[in-house]
């Protein structure tokens, strides 16, 4: 009973909290349909049915959050700026990274709507390994900081300019995706068990402010999903570069043996 008592302890503020933040979307939606869209009652009630599994869904994945990822987090981040070489943040950092961006909801949600619409070209796998190792490298940049002391400007600004430099080699669609993907990559998991565990190690080392340097992990995970899908970018369309070019070169050597 104590371990049932302790495990659903604050679920009530979170079905507070998510049904007055779900609440208005439904209602609008209510107002839509018998206004214009006026769906028949079978898509309707399965609407409404996927309404009420996304509730309980963010209900319970909130309340999971709270009870699990943050103080699973924290205790991770005290534990390792502990460590004597606590250099092997570096690399631990991308690991959690890659594995956090690997199992982020909002990011296989993306992933998923660019294969569709791109028709198959673009494909889920490939844009999930990218954005991850994205996520990654930012959570290792991150570390790299927190142990040196880094300002963060020296990350974002050459990191930004980077981006607006890669943006004009790339197709409108990779730009348009890599934005996107830098936003989904700042998801629920990331900004809870990630920031929590940064927060902790730089509560743990010193001359480091908790405030100051572990803040700002997660506008490094908004910014190197969008390098890392830039970079992919690059590379198809040089691919597809080349293939033209091959392509011109067969048919200029059959109209020259014709």
């Amino acid at each position: 009973m104590n371990l049932l008592k302790q495990i659903f302890t604050g679920i009530d503020t979170q079905l507070v909290e998510v049904l007055m933040a779900i609440a208005p979307i439904v209602l609008l939606f209510i107002i839509l349909n018998f206004a214009s869209l006026k769906l028949r009652p079978k898509k309707f009630s399965e609407i409404m049915i996927g309404f009420l599994i996304t509730t309980v869904g963010l209900i319970l994945f909130l309340h999971g959050v709270n009870i699990a990822y943050v103080p699973v987090g924290q205790h991770l981040g005290t534990e390792l700026a502990r460590l004597e070489n606590n250099y092997i943040l570096i690399p631990l950092g991308f690991i959690m990274g890659f594995l956090v961006g690997f199992a982020e909801p909002a990011i296989h949600v993306m992933v998923k709507q660019v294969e569709e619409e791109s028709g198959g070209s673009v494909k889920r796998r490939v844009l999930l390994a990218v954005v991850s190792i994205g996520i990654g490298v930012a959570v290792a940049l991150s570390m790299w900081r927190l142990l040196v002391g880094f300002s963060l400007y020296y990350f974002l600004i050459p990191g930004y300019l980077l981006v607006f430099l890669l943006g004009r080699k790339v197709d409108n669609m990779f730009l348009a995706m890599a934005f996107d993907n830098g936003g989904v990559a700042t998801g629920p998991m990331c900004s809870t068990f990630i920031l929590s565990m940064a927060v902790a190690i730089a509560a743990e080392i010193e001359g480091r402010s908790p405030l100051i340097d572990g803040f700002g992990v997660v506008a490094l995970i908004a910014l190197t999903p969008i390098l890392s899908t830039l970079a992919l970018g690059y590379i198809y369309k040089r691919k597809e570069e080349r293939d033209k070019a091959a392509l011109r070169k067969l048919q200029e050597t059959e109209e020259n043996n014709g």
